[in-house]
């Protein structure tokens, strides 16, 4: 089986002589090209036309060489993914406990390698998940309802917890509270980061079949660390992961997803220690809920310069033109 693997550790980049590096192969296309038939007023063109199509493989992820996870994804930034999913899944507390990456190609997909601390693996096998792709559900594999809320606190670079307070103790600890995190940002910054980020997704322009995400920081009004996928989740998650990597204070902003709002969304902005999320279409009624629960400013239908807040309206000062608190 041919296969290529591709390491994200630093050591791994380099050859035997300082000044050279090694060429690593080219990343998976992200789009191809089919020939497709054309139908308008209800009749089929006779000359076949050719149409992007936004690529879906399977991404498997590998825990300490234990198997974990299969997803359906979007072949790029999966190092982004691979952090931002082990962060928002609970499978790491902190940036520090992801050791190495390594991403092997095969002819039925892509595996991620990810070094995980013996600490955080043995708190895996005890909590003994299995997983399946999430393309639509994000629930897949749970197998107690309780372990559908998933929220220990998580160590992000701007929200450590001390050895006392880890995910390894997940009885005993406080679960993350976003209430008092101001968001840092007004709306008018929020609305406007929301509009430029339609104009910044190139895959979806290109095949109409992907989802994104992106940040915004306190002081800007730019989308930043966009991401695209054929899963909401997913990209999602390569977001959390890119700023993860760049150690960009997450909790210092907010997250915009260019989809509905679902449970799992929120919980993720949770996980990540992000106090506000918008998205472009509707929150559903256990999103809002968890959303009243950590103290996360929820935001659905944001679009046009038009938004509406299902939770946590406190952080922006409504009668002040949109000024944060």
């Amino acid at each position: 089986m041919d296969k290529v693997v591709t390491s994200v550790s630093t050591a791994a980049l380099k050859g035997s002589d300082p000044t050279d590096t090694v060429a690593l192969p080219a990343a998976p296309a992200r789009s191809l090209r089919l020939q497709v038939t054309r139908v308008h007023d209800g009749l089929m063109h006779s000359q076949a036309e050719s149409d992007a199509i936004a690529v879906e493989t399977p991404v498997a992820v590998e825990l300490n060489g234990i198997n974990h996870a299969v997803m359906l994804a979007t072949p790029d930034n999966l190092e982004d993914f691979a952090w931002g999913f082990c962060l928002t899944e609970g499978i790491v507390r902190s940036p520090d406990d992801i050791r190495d990456i390594e991403q092997e190609r095969t002819d039925l997909g892509i595996i991620l390698h990810v070094q995980i601390s013996p600490a955080c693996m043995q708190f895996l096998k005890e909590r003994r998940r299995q997983m399946a792709g999430r393309t639509a559900c994000g629930l897949c594999g749970v197998e107690t309802l309780e372990a559908v809320r998933r929220l220990p606190p998580v160590a992000p670079p701007s929200h450590a917890v001390s050895p006392a307070t880890s995910a390894l103790a997940p009885s005993s600890v406080q679960q993350h509270n976003l209430h008092a995190v101001p968001a840092g940002l007004t709306l008018a910054q929020l609305l406007k980061a929301m509009g430029a980020l339609r104009e910044q997704q190139p895959l979806h322009q290109d095949t109409g079949a992907t989802h994104a995400a992106a940040w915004v920081a306190a002081n800007g009004h730019t989308p930043t660390f966009i991401r695209e996928d054929v899963g909401r989740h997913n990209a999602l998650d390569k977001t959390i992961g890119a700023l993860l990597r760049d150690t960009q204070p997450i909790g210092h902003g907010a997250l915009l997803v260019s989809s509905r709002a679902s449970f799992e969304m929120v919980q993720k902005a949770a996980m990540a220690g992000c106090p506000v999320l918008a998205a472009v279409s509707a929150p559903t009624s256990a999103a809002i809920a968890l959303a009243e629960e950590t103290g996360i400013t929820l935001l659905g239908f944001t679009r046009a310069q038009q938004a509406t807040i299902y939770a946590h309206s406190q952080r922006f000062q409504l009668s002040d033109k949109g000024k944060a608190l």
